[in-house]
């Protein structure tokens, strides 16, 4: 039995606890209010982020982060990323587990960095691994089939994630390409978002395939100007997200962009939403990255200018569909 930390009470990081304490492991899930940790341990689920998937009897929630980190062999990290930084630097002055891991996805937004990043600057180490793949996280805490991807600069350490989350219909494959991975997680996001806004307008199966298909031609472009390895992107963390994300309302991105296609109101619409939209905090870090690289791309482009009031969202689907015409690259 290992022990492991969960930190981040939301509905991903609640769902791989549950996973987690389910494969037989020790698992705290930490939650930084106190509130909700009490919440928790009453009704044994999260009602407020995932009210249908009951706690493992052995599955402990905490509001003190030394009862997450301290004398766990792993901690997994499953905040949004405009908190991924700030955690970070609670972590530091603490004795470092062993294996460290996060399944954010998303850039830091204040320094647009990508997440990798932030952790070798904050922590001063490359020992950490990033989960990813296409996941919601309703059905990971069912127990319904999932494919994740455990990557990492140094193979042991993908490879002990990968082992401890491998358990009965979750399978788990390493990776090596850290880059490619982030940049997948956080790319399909904009992309859903673009999906939603198309299928709320009513534009169609045919309008939505062709996002998908130009979009991965975008993360892949993006992707590897970055470093990102191309054929990362054709796996489970690039294309298998993209097409999760851009094609079932499980998708917090995808129905904020249904709901934009009712009526342009941003913070209206994250109002209805409720949590975190990491597509619509992606797309700045993601415009000025290719502003500053001089990439085209052109869906990222207009779900920006929808999303700062520049254009309406079907003035914005039109501005796609009406540029010149070329031959079809990926990259």
């Amino acid at each position: 039995m290992t022990t492991i930390g969960v930190l981040g009470a939301g509905a991903w990081g609640t769902a791989l606890a549950i996973h987690l304490a389910r494969s037989g492991h020790d698992v705290t899930l930490w939650a930084h209010r106190a509130d909700h940790v009490a919440e928790m341990a009453q009704a044994r689920c999260n009602r407020r982020y995932l009210p249908q998937a009951p706690f493992p009897e052995t599955l402990k929630v905490s509001a003190e982060l030394n009862d997450a980190v301290l004398a766990q062999e792993g901690v997994l990290i499953a905040v949004p990323s405009a908190a991924f930084a700030a955690l970070l630097q609670r972590l530091k002055p603490l004795p470092r587990p062993p294996y460290l891991s996060w399944a954010t996805k998303g850039f830091e937004p204040l320094s647009r960095r990508m997440l990798h990043q932030v952790a070798e600057t904050v922590l001063d180490t490359r020992s950490y691994a990033v989960i990813s793949g296409p996941t919601f996280a309703h059905e990971v805490a069912q127990g319904l089939p999932t494919a994740l991807v455990s990557a990492s600069f140094e193979p042991e350490v993908a490879q002990w994630w990968a082992q401890v989350l491998h358990h009965d219909l979750l399978r788990t494959y390493t990776q090596s390409d850290v880059i490619g991975v982030e940049v997948g997680g956080a790319y399909k996001n904009v992309m859903a978002i673009a999906a939603g806004v198309s299928d709320g307008l009513g534009m169609g199966a045919n309008a939505r395939a062709a996002l998908i298909a130009r979009g991965l031609a975008e993360m892949i472009r993006f992707g590897t100007a970055l470093g990102g390895e191309k054929d990362t992107f054709m796996g489970l963390t690039g294309v298998g997200d993209l097409v999760l994300t851009c094609t079932d309302d499980q998708s917090r991105n995808r129905r904020f962009g249904k709901l934009l296609a009712r009526s342009p109101d941003v913070a209206a619409a994250q109002r209805q939403i409720g949590q975190v939209v990491e597509g619509a905090r992606a797309v700045d870090t993601i415009r000025a990255i290719a502003e500053d690289k001089q990439l085209e791309l052109p869906i990222a482009e207009q779900v920006y200018a929808v999303l700062q009031g520049q254009c309406p969202p079907l003035a914005a689907v039109r501005a796609l569909f009406e540029r010149d015409l070329k031959a079809e690259k990926v990259i």
